[in-house]
């Protein structure tokens, strides 16, 4: 939606930098998501160790 977003906005204002910053926004929306993903999945990026879900628990 926010690309369909940013697009419509560079059609109509010829603003390159409205489209990038829209773009920038998406990316980050994407990289929230796969990090909640890899979170749930236990996995940490960096250093691919796993994680024991249930030490916190009681």
């Amino acid at each position: 939606m926010i690309k369909k977003f940013a697009w419509d906005v560079f059609k109509n204002t010829g603003d390159i930098n409205t489209y990038l910053e829209l773009k920038q926004i998406q990316n980050i929306e994407q990289e929230i998501v796969d990090n909640k993903n890899n979170l749930q999945n236990g996995i940490i990026e960096g250093n691919n160790q796993k994680v024991d879900n249930n030490k916190w628990q009681m």
